[in-house]
């Protein structure tokens, strides 16, 4: 087992792959990383929210570097890569079982907006998406309550770093989305709610947009994570020109 400790080295190691550096968070204090032949597993504490252990390789080299990864991190961490690389992983280790499977989803860049892509009846306020300021965090954290209660993302948490909105005319906040665990090269998208009486309308696609814009423009690239059920999102995010991976996660036996 080698030893990863720069960004570079891990970008070298998984092909540059977005998953993984992303997972590396720019080498932040707490990160570890190593890699082993093919394979290549990054340990990120509370990275949106989880250890997560990200791996990437042939499953006969992950395996035995996820229980090196896992000796050397500890039991918190949850293995996360490929769904079928998982899979994989799990039915060659006993003392893991399937935690979760969803979707990581990234671009280098944007789709153009749809011609249709107006937002509704949009007046006043509503005409622009911009960044809000800290003073908006109760407003945004009563959206998500309402609209989105399982995010990830919500105010006042470490390396939740800003979000952006859209009003309407009166300033009621209608959508938000956040700039959240984004590392140096890999700028992460989370936090996307809409008021139901607002929905339908592109407000969300709309500050995605926004959001992943900024991204872009300061990361290279843009990832966000998804649920599979939730298909309404996944749409709009393949419009705005994000790719769907597959993923899954593991976690020791209790």
């Amino acid at each position: 087992m080698r030893e990863l400790v720069s960004e570079a080295e891990v970008a070298a190691a998984s092909g540059d792959d977005d998953l993984v550096v992303w997972a590396a968070q720019g080498m932040r204090p707490g990160v570890r990383a190593w890699a082993y032949g093919d394979a290549v597993a990054v340990a990120s504490p509370e990275a949106s929210r989880r250890d997560r252990l990200v791996v990437r390789g042939t499953a006969a080299r992950v395996v035995p570097l996820v229980r090196h990864a896992l000796a050397e991190a500890g039991p918190s961490y949850r293995p996360l890569g490929d769904a079928a690389l998982i899979e994989q992983v799990v039915e060659a280790a006993p003392e893991l079982e399937p935690a979760a499977c969803f979707s990581w989803m990234g671009t280098e860049k944007l789709a153009p907006p749809r011609e249709d892509a107006t937002g509704g009846e949009v007046t006043g306020r509503q005409g622009s998406v911009s960044w809000l300021a800290d003073s908006a965090a109760p407003e945004v954290a009563a959206l998500l309550a309402a609209a989105n209660p399982d995010s990830y993302a919500v105010p006042g948490l470490p390396r939740v770093r800003r979000w952006a909105g859209v009003r309407d005319g009166s300033g009621a906040l209608l959508a938000v989305a956040a700039d959240a665990w984004s590392a140096p090269t890999v700028g992460l998208l989370a936090g996307v709610a809409t008021a139901a009486p607002a929905r339908g309308r592109g407000l969300g696609e709309r500050v995605c947009r926004f959001v992943a814009s900024a991204l872009l423009a300061e990361h290279g690239r843009v990832a966000l994570m998804v649920d599979d059920w939730n298909r309404a999102a996944v749409v709009v995010y393949e419009r705005l020109g994000f790719a769907r991976r597959r993923v899954a996660a593991t976690g020791l036996r209790a």
